[in-house]
């Protein structure tokens, strides 16, 4: 069952705020995605961990979602309403969108239901999520 993205108006009515523009919180998440990304592309994948590098590669995609909203003067209270900021204000990147969507979803069954990710899925992903972070890294370093 595939969960459809929350509308953006909805987010914007109910869990994004207005904040101020925080250049050096910006800078230092942007920093600790590059030291996860450096980490986790160490990392060789076996059949304990692949669980806990979806969990880094979520957790940086995330982070630049978050670091997308700062650059804009917002603020989201939840994740959802991350991937919906992205996918309304770059329309164009839907199949990205879906990948995000997917990998949050499966990173809520690991934390909720204690599911554990294949090898497979990593090594059949893991291009799909560094594409994503270096997409989200060019979109952010343009907007400075």
């Amino acid at each position: 069952m595939r969960k459809e993205i929350m509308n953006w108006d909805i987010c914007m009515k109910e869990h994004i705020l207005k904040v101020s523009i925080d250049q050096d919180k910006i800078n230092s998440i942007l920093k600790m995605c590059d030291i996860r990304l450096r980490f986790v592309q160490k990392q060789k994948i076996d059949d304990e961990n692949p669980f806990i590098i979806c969990e880094i590669y979520y957790e940086i995609i995330k982070e630049l979602l978050i670091v997308m909203l700062l650059q804009n003067g917002l603020k989201s209270d939840n994740h959802e309403c991350l991937i919906s900021f992205f996918r309304n204000n770059y329309p164009q990147y839907e199949y990205e969108v879906n990948i995000i969507s997917q990998l949050k979803n499966i990173r809520n069954r690991i934390g909720y239901d204690a599911i554990f990710v294949t090898k497979d899925y990593i090594l059949n992903n893991r291009l799909e999520f560094e594409h994503i972070i270096k997409l989200f890294v060019n979109l952010i370093t343009c907007r400075h």
